[in-house]
């Protein structure tokens, strides 16, 4: 079990809370230290004349004394006493440098700055983008999702695999969350359907596709790349769900009443050598109903 700590943002919004709470269990389930870090962004300019907002020092920051109270509250276990870290500066620089010494960096949905409207802020999707560990992001409470994939009750990690280019590191951190928290993973397959043809600009060809052959081709590949991952965790039951449409929307449908969903980052190509979310991670983290692991790639891919 890694000894580095699962850091969890605060900044005294409610979703910062929910984040906080998040962040205490997961430690709790590793053994792991919690850190808790509030980036204050003060303003290093004022105009001339105009009096200097100097930051409270750490021991006098209200927002990290009130997460030390929920923090007490909730109870910190048997594992490490937690750490308190007040930091000055922008939080989109600041927050993916946290998870550089992390197993975990976990947020809020957005902070307390935020549009009332606003589905996932600035600093969250910074972090998923950029940081090195995973970035947990937990959204509010009663986001209403389509119920288009019905699961059995019970403890459960959803976690998508493209069935022509597989995460490894997606999948063994779905694996791994599975087995701390007793649940089985149920991957979500998809394929396009109904599968289209460009033969000539302007004309649209639909070929003779079996759909129950490409079903079966796709569910064939998952469960091969997912054999070094059950043989790591045999406890760990597994579901796999192949199914027709876009990814991002079954991924959505599937977060309904789940415990996590697992999405990886974009790897970065050598046309396109940028970091990026990819669309269906991105789309996930707006409209999820769960908190969304985004797992970045393993250092060879990137």
């Amino acid at each position: 079990m890694s000894t580095l700590p699962v850091v969890v943002a605060v900044d005294g919004s409610e979703h910062s809370r929910r984040a906080l709470d998040w962040a205490l269990d997961a430690a709790r389930r590793r053994g792991a230290p919690l850190r808790v870090a509030h980036v204050r962004h003060h303003v290093a300019w004022t105009p001339p004349g105009a009096p200097v907002v100097v930051p409270p020092p750490a021991d006098d920051d209200p927002v990290l004394a009130d997460a030390r109270a929920r923090v007490d509250a909730g109870g910190a276990g048997d594992g490490p006493p937690p750490q308190y870290l007040a930091l000055d500066g922008a939080p989109g620089a600041l927050l993916p440098e946290l998870g550089a010494e992390a197993q975990l960096l976990v947020l809020g949905s957005r902070g307390r700055g935020g549009f009332a409207g606003l589905l996932l802020g600035s600093n969250g999707m910074t972090a998923a983008r950029d940081a090195e560990c995973p970035v947990v992001i937990v959204p509010p409470p009663g986001r209403e999702v389509d119920d288009l994939l019905p699961s059995e009750p019970g403890a459960r990690v959803v976690v998508g695999l493209k069935a022509d280019a597989p995460d490894d590191a997606t999948l063994a951190l779905a694996f791994a969350e599975a087995a701390l928290r007793e649940a089985r993973v149920q991957v979500i397959a998809a394929y396009p359907w109904p599968i289209q043809s460009w033969v000539a600009p302007g004309d649209l060809v639909l070929p003779v596709y079996d759909q129950d052959a490409v079903e079966h081709e796709t569910r064939t590949l998952a469960d091969g790349f997912l054999t070094a991952h059950r043989t790591r965790h045999p406890e760990v039951p597994v579901e796999v769900r192949p199914a027709p449409g876009d990814a991002a929307g079954l991924l959505v449908a599937a977060s309904k009443n789940a415990n996590l969903v697992v999405v990886g980052r974009h790897r970065r190509r050598l046309l396109a050598p940028a970091r990026m979310l990819g669309s269906v991670t991105h789309a996930v983290l707006l409209h999820a109903a769960s908190p969304v692991a985004v797992v970045p790639p393993a250092a060879a891919e990137e």
